[in-house]
């Protein structure tokens, strides 16, 4: 709540357009300059799609995010989105070269926006035992747990596929015959 819920706007691909945090909740309460931000955010940069994080006040930010669609004119859409795994992302080492110029904080938030665009890329940066994959995931052997998870994570992009021209190093990494 006190430091704020961090705002990205992405374009098509992923890139960053616009960032800022807002304060709508306590103890600023800054709930009609959140919405004023949002709106012209949302207008600027054309936005039709919202992501918000089901982490921290998401369901106060939900609200907000709600209260403030219901003032503009054009259909935009607003889902959640499952922050597991952005705070490990968020602090790698991945996420430092990806995005040096930004805090830990809002690469996170890069990273729940971009999970709405491409989950299976933006998730093939986050060790697959961080997710959260089980109850008893401590339990089994971790050698084994971890190159069984790399194995599904390979599959799946394989079945998938990839857009050379937009995926990132990590998920070519798991490309069969790409050498990762």
């Amino acid at each position: 709540y006190r430091t704020g819920c961090k705002v990205v706007v992405v374009d098509g691909i992923g890139r960053i357009q616009a960032t800022t945090t807002i304060f709508p909740h306590p103890p600023q309460k800054e709930w009609e300059k959140a919405k004023t931000t949002l709106t012209a955010l949302i207008e600027e940069y054309q936005v039709d799609l919202i992501a918000g994080g089901n982490g921290t006040a998401g369901r106060e930010t939900e609200e907000l995010v709600a209260e403030t669609l219901s003032g503009i004119e054009r259909p935009v859409y607003y889902t959640i989105v499952s922050e597991a795994g952005a705070s490990v992302y968020s602090a790698s080492k991945l996420a430092r070269e990806e995005l040096p110029d930004y805090d830990v904080s809002m690469r996170g938030a890069v990273s729940i926006a971009r999970r709405l665009q491409d989950p299976l890329a933006e998730l093939v940066k986050i060790e697959p035992k961080a997710l959260g994959v089980g109850e008893y995931q401590h339990d089994v052997n971790q050698n084994y747990l971890g190159e069984t998870l790399k194995g599904v994570v390979e599959s799946c992009v394989n079945y998938v596929g990839v857009d050379l021209n937009t995926a990132s190093a990590a998920l070519l990494q798991n490309v069969a015959g790409g050498g990762g």
